[in-house]
Parts: structure tokens; sequence; C-alpha cells
């Protein structure tokens, strides 16, 4: 499995995310999901959802958990379908679920989650994303852009003890 790259050419632009706009994007996320809708758990998309997810749960106060939705990549960078690996939450049945991934494009992943979330019991299930950028409307979204997003947590990472721009992001950032 090689990593993969993201392209600039085929988005609109870069949208860089620090710590301070991603708290305010959650507390947006969190304040529009509680104005419509009475969740009683979140459970966050591993790994980048789990982020926004927590931070969500912990401004609602409620309980959180996890699942892990995850593509496999070809060599030439195209993706498989995704799949869910592990169990469900046990916490899930008969409660009003809040789905959270971290950014939402076609759907397929939040699609697969909220599927999941559902034949496991779940009384009712609704879907945020922090960032909204492709065709498929989550039930709530912080903020809808075409642009590619880099999030603060995925920004650097530790290579040989040393921290770095992300190999992921280096032709975005060269742009």
């Amino acid at each position: 499995m090689s990593p993969r790259r993201y392209v600039v050419e085929q988005s609109k632009g870069v949208f860089i995310v620090d710590w301070p706009m991603f708290g305010e994007l959650s507390r947006a996320l969190a304040l529009r999901v509680a104005r419509v809708y009475d969740a009683e758990v979140v459970i966050g998309i591993a790994t980048a959802g789990v982020v926004p997810g927590a931070t969500v749960a912990a401004i609602l106060d409620l309980e959180f958990a996890s699942i892990t939705v995850s593509r496999r990549y070809h060599s030439d960078s195209v993706r498989e379908t995704p799949a869910v690996f592990g169990e469900v939450p046990p916490v899930v049945r008969g409660r009003r679920v809040l789905v959270v991934d971290e950014v939402c494009d076609g759907g397929d992943t939040m699609r697969l989650a909220r599927a999941a979330i559902v034949n496991a019991g779940a009384a009712e299930v609704r879907t945020a994303a922090a960032f909204r950028t492709g065709t498929y409307e989550p039930d709530f979204h912080a903020l809808a852009t075409e642009s590619m997003i880099v999030l603060p947590w995925d920004r650097e990472v530790l290579i040989d003890g040393e921290l770095v721009t992300n190999p992921l992001y280096e032709d975005a950032f060269r742009e």
C-alpha cells in the first residue's frame, strides 16, 4: 500500500485549518446539531473523524465512541470501496446517534458508517462533518468548500524524530 498524494489541480485551492479555527468550527457544528437533534451518543469515524467527533461530544456533554471505516489504496492511488473494520460500538443500540467525520465528499464513508450503526440497532442516526467538500450532504456540517482541507493534526508528522510537513501535502504547499 503506497501513501496517497493529493493533487492540487483537482481542487479549488488549499484550505489550511489551524487549531483555533478547528475549535470554532467544532463549536458551530455542535450548536447546529443541538438546535434540531437530541443525540444521545456521538460516534466518530476513525481515524480523522475521531478528533471532531470527540470535540463535538464534549461540547454537547455526550458519550463518545468510534467506528473504523477505512479505504485501501492501490499503488496508483486509486481508492477501493471503504469497509468497516471491527465492531460497531454496542452503545448505539436503541439510542439516537450522531455520526461525525472530518470531511464529507462523495459520502461513501458516511453512508457505510451510518448503515453499520443502523444495522447495530440504533434508534435514529444523523450525520455530521466538519467540512462538506463534495456532493453528499450530511445532516449537519460546519463549513462547505471545494478546497482541499489540511487539518491541524495532519499538517505535520514525525519522521525520523523530526516534525516535518506531511509528505501527503508537499505538492499542495508548493503551489
